[in-house]
């Protein structure tokens, strides 16, 4: 079982900065990929950013691509979204996601979610 708890999120203005942070409760982080995904109201949830277990490989959206940094600190059991440049359609609640199956970007790859935390950029 893997517990994620996301932090970092809140207001910022738009082209502002913003870090999130995903904390994961397992003694076997290194095996897994992590993710970001984000759900705006009445959308569909959608995959931001995706790093391997090793850190070695990272994909993006295209709509994050040049903004969006994943990152990850093994000896932390901590995966990062650095966000640049935001813009008020970043506004959603940002869901860390853990998986053993690869990483890309459908939701159904991954096994397991964390809470979410809100992230609302103003313009």
């Amino acid at each position: 079982q893997v517990q994620l708890v996301e932090s970092g999120g809140g207001l910022v203005q738009a082209g502002g900065p913003l870090r999130l942070s995903c904390a994961a409760s397992v003694r076997t982080f290194s095996k897994y990929a992590m993710g970001w995904f984000r759900q705006a109201p009445g959308k569909e949830r959608e995959f931001v950013a995706a790093i391997s277990w090793s850190g070695d490989s990272t994909i993006q959206a295209d709509s994050v691509k040049g903004r969006f940094t994943i990152s990850r600190d093994n000896a932390k059991n901590t995966v990062y979204l650095q966000m640049n440049s935001l813009k008020p359609e970043d506004t959603a609640v940002y869901y860390c996601a853990a998986g053993s199956r690869g990483i890309g970007a459908r939701v159904s790859l991954w096994d397991y979610w964390g809470q979410g935390t809100q992230v609302t950029v103003s313009s």
